[in-house]
C-alpha cells in the first residue's frame, strides 16, 4: 500500500483527533524507518520516548514472541508465572517497594491519583470528599477525563467537562507558589520532573529537593510522573535522582514496554501501596504475560546496554553541537540527557516548518508548545548516527526563511 493511500484510509476512517506529519511508517528497526517507497528516516522521537532501547530490539522482540507462543492473557482472576518475576525486577530496578501494573501512563496516572486520595483519607486522616493534590500549569498527564481537568491547555478541557474537584493549579519551577498551595487537606504533589509536552521544561536546580522537603513537612506525598522521562532517558535511571530525592511514587510507561507493548505501573512505598484492597482497583490486560515478559527483557536491555550513561554522554554532545550552530532561529536549546527541546525564536515563526524540512532530508522530529522541536532519539543511537542528525538539523536551522517559506542551507 503506498503512504497517499494509507493516509487517505486512516483520515477517512478515524477521528481526527491527531495531525501527523505526513510521512507513513511501514518499516524499522534500531533508530531508523521505512515508508511504504522505500524512504528512509532517522527517528528523533521514539514515539515520545516509547522506544528507548530502539525500534524491534532483537532481545526484546524474542521475549514477546516466546511467551506469545506459551501464553498471552490470564486476567487477574488467576495468577501468572511471568507477573512475580516482573514485580520483582522492577522494584528492584527502581528502588521501590511495591508495583501496581496497569496499560497505559494515563491509567498509572489515575492509579496514583486514587492511591494519593485513599491515603490521604486512610493515612493523614483528611474528612471524606476534602483531599486536594497540588499539579503544576502546562502539565500533560493524559488524556482522561480526571486529568485533562487540571490541564492548563483550552483546547485539552474544550467540551469536556464537568470536571472532577480537588486539585490546585501552582507555576511549575515555583517553590514560593508550592509552599503557598498546601493545607491541612493537601494529599500530593504531583509533577513531571521535566515538562515534556510543554516543551522541555527543566525546573531550577534545587526544585525538586524543594518539592520533597514541602511534603514532608506538610504529610503529603511527593509523586513524580517519570512516564517520559524514566527508564534512562534523561541520563539517570529516573529523572528525580539528578537532584538526589526520593518520591513516595511515581508514574511510568512507555519504554517500560520495549515499544512493543502498553505496558505500565504506579510504584510507590508499601505505606502508600496498602491502601488498595481486592476490588478498589484493577485492570483486566493490566499485567498480561505478554507484558510482562516483555517489560522485563526492556528493563534488561536498559541495564546491559548501560542506556542511562549512552543518554547522559550522547546528550550533552547533542546539545553542545546544537548550541554551537549559533542559528538565528534558535532561542533555547535545552533538555537533559537525550530529552532535548530546540526553541525556536517566535520572529522566526512556529517550529512545525522547521520539522517538515527536517522531514524532507530524512530526520523526524516533532514539534510541541509550538515553538519547540523535540529531539528524543531512541537511547540506542550511535556518535556517528547522532552526526549524520546534527548535518541536516544544522543545515534546517541556518536557513533563511523566503516569503513565509523555510529554506535549508544549501536549498536557499
Amino acid at each position: 500500500m503506498s503512504s497517499d493511500k494509507a493516509i487517505e484510509l486512516a483520515e477517512s476512517y478515524g477521528a481526527h483527533n491527531y495531525k501527523p506529519l505526513e510521512v507513513v511508517i511501514s518499516h524499522a528497526e534500531g533508530v531508523w524507518v521505512t515508508d511504504p517507497e522505500g524512504n528512509r528516516y532517522m527517528d528523533m522521537l521514539s514515539a515520545y520516548s516509547a522506544l528507548n532501547q530502539g525500534h524491534r530490539h532483537p532481545r526484546i522482540l524474542k521475549a514477546l514472541i516466546d511467551q506469545a507462543q506459551r501464553c498471552t492473557l490470564t486476567s487477574r482472576a488467576f495468577h501468572n508465572d511471568r507477573l512475580g518475576p516482573f514485580l520483582q525486577k522492577l522494584c528492584a530496578f527502581s528502588g521501590f517497594e511495591s508495583a501496581l501494573p496497569m496499560n497505559t501512563g494515563a491509567e498509572a496516572v489515575e492509579t496514583a491519583i486514587k492511591a494519593a486520595r485513599k491515603w490521604g483519607y486512610k493515612k493523614k486522616g483528611v474528612a471524606d470528599g476534602k483531599a486536594e493534590i497540588i499539579v503544576c500549569a502546562d502539565n500533560f498527564h493524559g488524556r482522561t477525563t480526571t486529568i485533562v481537568g487540571f490541564s492548563t491547555d483550552p483546547q485539552n478541557k474544550d467540551g469536556f467537562g464537568p470536571f472532577t474537584p480537588g486539585f490546585v493549579i501552582v507555576p511549575f519551577g515555583d517553590l514560593d507558589a508550592l509552599a503557598a498551595a498546601f493545607n491541612d487537606n493537601t494529599v500530593a504533589f504531583l509533577v513531571e520532573p521535566i515538562q515534556g509536552e510543554a516543551g522541555i521544561n527543566v525546573p531550577p536546580d534545587g526544585y525538586l529537593r524543594g518539592a520533597r522537603e514541602l511534603c514532608d513537612r506538610h504529610n503529603a506525598l511527593l509523586i513524580c510522573d517519570e512516564i517520559q522521562t524514566g527508564f534512562c532517558r534523561t541520563g539517570k535511571t529516573f529523572a528525580f535522582e539528578h537532584e538526589g530525592i526520593r518520591p513516595d511514587g511515581i508514574t511510568v510507561g512507555k519504554a517500560l514496554g520495549g515499544g512493543m507493548l502498553p505496558v505500565s505501573a504506579f510504584l510507590a512505598s508499601w505505606d502508600v501501596m496498602d491502601v488498595f484492597h481486592p476490588g478498589d482497583h484493577g485492570s483486566t490486560f493490566g499485567g498480561n504475560p505478554l507484558a510482562c515478559a516483555v517489560a522485563v527483557a526492556s528493563i534488561d536491555v536498559l541495564i546491559e546496554e548501560r542506556l542511562s550513561e549512552a543518554a547522559e554522554a550522547k546528550g550533552m554532545y547533542l546539545m553542545h553541537q546544537m548550541r554551537e550552530f549559533g542559528s538565528p532561529h534558535v532561542a533555547e536549546v535545552r533538555g537533559r540527557g537525550l530529552l532535548v527541546g530546540v526553541e525556536i525564536q517566535a520572529s522566526s515563526g512556529p517550529a512545525k516548518p522547521f520539522c517538515k524540512a527536517l522531514k524532507r532530508r530524512g530526520i523526524l522530529a516533532k514539534e510541541t508548545h509550538e515553538q519547540v522541536i523535540r529531539f528524543a532519539p531512541p537511547l540506542t543511537i550511535t556518535v556517528e548516527e547522532l552526526d549524520h542528525a546534527l548535518k541536516h538539523i544544522g543545515d534546517v536551522l541556518s536557513g533563511q526563511i523566503v516569503d513565509g517559506v523555510l529554506l535549508p542551507a544549501n536549498e536557499a
